[in-house]
């Protein structure tokens, strides 16, 4: 995959015009409060597996948008009687959160490990048991028009007020320190934990972002083939009036309008080959960023970022500021 995007030089500085809409507050204050109005509601139930000798797993369920209950995993080193550090996972496009076999690094780096499953997804590569309940007007087949006709029926507003109650499900372990958490996540995982992290400054210390989605989405739909932002070009190709209320609705889930609202000390990671998550979208979020921050660039590689290199790179952010 040949670069494509701007040069490295421009990305550094790239800051397109704003699209946050006047109301971008009022919103997000209003969707909290409708959240609250539902108990959390946590449960964490011990997993009896002869396989995990080094960790010890809890099945988690908690109360996300709408009163409707949300799957996920804590994992924590075996035997841990203190609060532990806890870092908070959000999953990649498509995928569900799996067998906790699959989120023991963070625990080996001896900290607590809280995975959110992401609502209606867990078909596309790893297994979910999360549904979405909540329906929505004709969509492109995916999850980025779902309910796009407005922002109060969009499905990141449910996705995201999930993830800002995944963080207070986790604060409530008696196992986990709520003066010392992270989110994280790659590409949507990235997106959420950037939402999450804007939405709960108050709980939020650090922010780990890899190859992020859900940010600059205009930009990522006009120069870029490949989904999920495809699926908004395919929609507006069927809908061709319907570009300016699409946007104006995306404007509210943007990572880039986000981003200046961010009190967390950020590690983020881009690819400079990735037309999946393009450069540029990573940058445009990353330089309206206030915090203080770092960035990994990763000058050959595609949507798989740093792989391993990264994940090393995040428990070492994790371990030296958490």
């Amino acid at each position: 995959m040949p670069l494509l995007d701007l040069p490295l030089s421009e990305l550094r500085t790239y800051q397109p015009p704003s699209t946050e809409p006047a109301d971008f507050d009022d919103f997000w204050q209003r969707t909290l409060a409708e959240l609250d109005a539902h108990p959390l509601d946590p449960h964490f139930e011990r997993i009896s597996e002869p396989i995990y000798k080094l960790v010890d797993v809890y099945d988690v369920t908690f109360t996300g948008w709408g009163g409707q209950p949300i799957r996920g995993w804590l994992v924590e080193p075996a035997g841990t009687t203190g609060r532990l550090p806890c870092v908070i996972t959000f999953l990649g496009y498509g995928g569900g959160r799996s067998f906790a076999i699959d989120h023991v690094a963070p625990a080996v780096a001896g900290l607590a490990h809280f995975v959110m499953d992401t609502r209606g997804q867990g078909s596309g590569w790893a297994p979910g048991d999360t549904p979405d309940p909540a329906g929505s007007g004709p969509h492109y087949p995916g999850f980025v028009t779902q309910g796009i006709e407005s922002p109060d029926t969009y499905y990141y507003r449910r996705v995201f007020a999930d993830a800002v109650r995944a963080i207070h499900a986790a604060r409530a372990h008696v196992h986990v320190d709520p003066a010392r958490l992270a989110v994280a996540g790659g590409s949507q995982g990235g997106g959420i934990a950037i939402a999450a992290a804007a939405l709960a400054p108050q709980h939020v210390k650090l922010l780990a972002a890899d190859v992020p989605f859900l940010c600059h989405y205009r930009r990522a739909a006009e120069i870029t083939d490949k989904p999920p932002y495809t699926e908004i070009v395919a929609y507006l190709k069927c809908h061709r009036d319907q570009g300016d209320r699409v946007f104006g609705t995306l404007a509210y889930f943007d990572g880039v309008n986000f981003a200046p609202r961010i009190r967390a000390r950020c590690l983020f990671s881009v690819a400079l080959m990735d037309m999946t998550c393009p450069p540029s979208t990573v940058f445009a979020a990353y330089n309206r960023i206030a915090a203080e921050k770092e960035i990994r660039i990763y000058d050959f590689n595609e949507h798989e970022g740093g792989g391993p290199f990264q994940i090393v790179e995040r428990l070492r952010f994790l371990a030296a500021h958490l």
